[in-house]
């Protein structure tokens, strides 16, 4: 990673997500300005005494001069909207906001912060809880290129992290990404019932299933061939795996098509939640 934060970085919310990121940045380092918390429920109860974190109650505790550098907006999307009216007293060029609540859009925090905001909206996912998620932001117009590249370094502190210059494309990002978690613990779900109805006992089955999947998983990240090569690297002709495949890649109802029939699902509804 890149950059420091040299100013206070607030962070609003400190849940299982907000708590996460936390943990990252201070055992990377990054955040050279100290860390105020703003969470009514005594989020990052799990630090010890040695941070340089401040805890507040509400946005209204915090200090008159607290001039932030980065504001991460932690909250849930639905209590949003009570929340963000609160720190447009800190909006302007020099203050980055960085929303990780999904179904936000860009338009939404400027039209409550007001044209000069500088904004960032990121779709992170659910990984991200032990430091192996993924997470793509998008600016807005008055975002610099190092301000974004902070934003990136923050966010890669519990994962992988990219950017896009193009908003429309959060909506599949949060179908693929944010949503994919939810679908691969489906597949886990479905091999274990099949494993069971295989005859194998539901301990077998369900940890032969979690384990394939987490391995499998690990050996595509760490491998130099892609998932289709590794796919054919196991698959023997004639053997008992491509039997299995001929199934669930049969055209039409096979694992493909329904993919991609549910990617299309979920990215039609984020911008339905979005609008």
């Amino acid at each position: 990673m890149t950059g420091t934060v040299s100013r206070p970085l607030v962070l609003v919310g400190c849940g299982k997500m907000g708590g996460a990121m936390l943990d990252g940045w201070l055992k990377s380092g990054i955040t050279k300005g100290g860390v105020v918390i703003v969470d009514p429920y005594g989020g990052g109860d799990f630090l010890d005494k040695g941070h340089d974190v401040s805890r507040f109650a509400t946005v209204d505790d915090l200090p008159d001069d607290l001039n932030p550098e980065v504001i991460i907006l932690a909250v849930k999307p639905q209590q949003m909207d009570d929340t963000i009216d609160s720190y447009k007293r800190f909006a302007g060029p020099d203050t980055i906001f960085l929303s990780i609540a999904a179904g936000k859009t860009i338009g939404f925090f400027e039209n409550h912060l007001g044209g000069a905001a500088a904004v960032v909206r990121a779709m992170p996912n659910t990984p991200a809880a032990i430091s192996q998620g993924i997470t793509v932001c998008c600016p807005n117009r008055n975002i610099t290129a190092d301000q974004l590249a902070l934003c990136l370094a923050l966010l890669e502190s519990v994962g992988e992290a990219m950017s896009v210059q193009d908003e429309g494309l959060i909506d599949a990002v949060t179908a693929l990404s944010g949503g994919g978690p939810a679908y691969v613990f489906l597949l886990i779900e479905a091999m274990t019932k099949a494993g069971i109805a295989a005859g194998l006992s539901d301990d077998m089955a369900a940890r032969l299933a979690l384990v394939t999947v987490a391995g499998a998983g690990q050996l595509a990240l760490a491998s130099e061939d892609d998932p289709a090569q590794l796919r054919k690297n196991v698959t023997s002709p004639n053997g008992t795996t491509q039997e299995a495949l001929a199934v669930l890649m049969r055209q039409g109802d096979g694992l493909p098509d329904l993919m991609v029939e549910a990617i299309a699902a979920a990215t039609a509804r984020s911008k339905e939640l979005a609008g």
